[in-house]
């Protein structure tokens, strides 16, 4: 069983990434609280405690990783987010970015399509703290129907294009943050759907993310 302890050298060495995070180019003042007050090693093997505050992405189970934190609160930061906001995350992972989200107060509704990670979360170590995390299991292009509209959506994973479903499921005046293109690098784009249903796309810096795929895998 593994021991989950949160000691003064973590919390010093997430003050330093918030701190770093900020010379970088972060301004959101919510998002740099989040990151300092969320453990980052307690998302990962305890094999990378020592490096878990790293700014810098880490393999985890399935052939995902945990984004860096420099991406994650990048996404965040363009997102938006206030209290009480409906987010659809697609690409659950090791769930370090919808716990980022709930700190800030949102409710977050996502979606994991590889079942293994989808499995592990009944192990999550903040289940109690952040109820307003709901997870499910499923094809991130399709979203989540049921739970439309949503106020924001943010993936976290490589889009090939704009799904259609997800646009469908966005409220009007609501933001999509999704890195977009097939390749080494992708586009971060920022989603507003306007009143008629289309949307008004801004574009932004480049990164690498695993690419996202269809259906589920079991």
């Amino acid at each position: 069983m593994r021991k989950y302890e949160d000691t003064y050298q973590h919390k010093g060495l997430r003050k330093k990434l918030a701190g770093l995070l900020r010379e970088k180019g972060i301004t959101d003042e919510n998002v740099l609280d989040a990151i300092n007050t969320i453990p980052r090693h307690y998302f990962l093997d305890s094999a990378f405690d020592k490096i878990a505050y790293e700014d810098r992405a880490f393999e985890i189970a399935a052939g995902q990783t945990i984004s860096q934190p420099y991406t994650v609160a990048y996404q965040t930061q363009l997102l938006q987010v206030k209290r009480s906001d409906k987010i659809l995350e697609i690409g659950t992972g090791s769930v370090y970015q919808a716990t980022i989200l709930a700190e800030m107060g949102a409710w977050v509704y996502t979606i994991e399509r590889q079942k293994k990670l989808y499995d592990l979360q009944k192990e999550y170590y903040f289940r109690n703290k952040y109820p307003n995390i709901k997870f499910f299991f499923g094809d991130g292009f399709e979203g989540l129907q049921t739970y439309a509209p949503f106020d924001k959506i943010i993936i976290t994973a490589a889009a090939p294009f704009i799904p259609p479903k997800l646009v469908q499921q966005l409220k009007v005046g609501g933001m999509m943050v999704i890195p977009v293109d097939e390749g080494e690098t992708q586009r971060m784009l920022r989603l507003t759907k306007l009143e008629d249903g289309t949307v008004k796309e801004e574009a932004f810096e480049q990164f690498s993310f695993v690419p996202m795929l269809t259906g589920r895998n079991r």
